[in-house]
């Protein structure tokens, strides 16, 4: 009996023994530290760059094919008035002159073409009093007819609107004697009846109301020699602009 008792009490005092080693030993061991997490920040801001980059690459695809719709047309026609600051005579005063201006196109590419013009220049010229010929004639009307040929070159395309650089050179004709009746040009101090040299740098500005219709504004410097006298004439013109065709 007592042999008995003597066991139950070894095996109660070594599972106790048991469980405060297992207690020692799981708090002698070093904590686990809680798994890394990803860094969630630098992923967002990642994909926030690739979905702003999709963006862009799409504005600027939608921005290219407006260019294209708009300037990859073959001709260009354009029809307006124009304004000029022109000497009429070697002594004489600068006047203001009215033109009509017509043209066409012909693009090579969105940027090169040949373009040719033509025009006509209405003014009044003032020549002030003359009693040897008659007093009557002070302002006679004058005019010049131009056609001209060459390159236009558009240096800034937008969808809404361009710039282009434009030089061109041709011919001119003046007719200063239609109001002097009998009397020669050279009588009131007029250049006389006569061809000439005409040379056009202009800057055109076009604003686009659709990709087929626009509105253009072109400053102008234009140079003449009638009289065999260089004219410098400064001015512009300005008129509606339609396209056709594809490249």
């Amino acid at each position: 009996m007592v042999s008995y008792r003597r066991l139950a009490f070894l095996l109660v005092l070594g599972a106790f023994a048991s469980i405060g080693a297992r207690a020692q030993s799981s708090s002698s061991e070093p904590a686990q530290q809680p798994a890394a997490t990803p860094a969630a920040p630098a992923a967002q801001s990642a994909g926030s760059l690739s979905v702003q980059a999709r963006i862009k690459a799409r504005r600027e695809q939608r921005r290219a094919a407006a260019i294209h719709d708009v300037y990859s047309h073959l001709y260009e026609a354009y029809l307006g008035g124009g304004y000029l600051r022109f000497t009429p005579g070697d002594r004489l005063q600068r006047v203001n002159e009215y033109a009509w201006d017509l043209g066409v196109t012909r693009y090579y590419s969105e940027k090169l073409g040949v373009t040719v013009d033509g025009r006509g220049v209405y003014g009044i010229a003032y020549v002030g009093l003359n009693e040897s010929i008659n007093s009557a004639i002070t302002k006679p009307r004058i005019s010049q007819y131009m056609a001209m040929i060459g390159p236009t070159y558009r240096f800034l395309l937008r969808p809404k609107y361009s710039v282009s650089g434009r030089i061109m050179g041709g011919g001119a004709y003046g007719h200063f004697s239609g109001d002097l009746g009998t009397f020669q040009p050279s009588d009131v101090g007029l250049y006389p009846d006569g061809a000439s040299v005409a040379i056009s740098a202009s800057v055109p500005f076009e604003y686009n109301m659709s990709p087929e219709v626009g509105f253009r504004v072109a400053p102008e410097y234009l140079f003449t020699n009638f009289g065999s006298t260089a004219q410098n004439s400064l001015g512009f013109t300005a008129g509606f602009v339609a396209r056709w065709g594809k490249q």
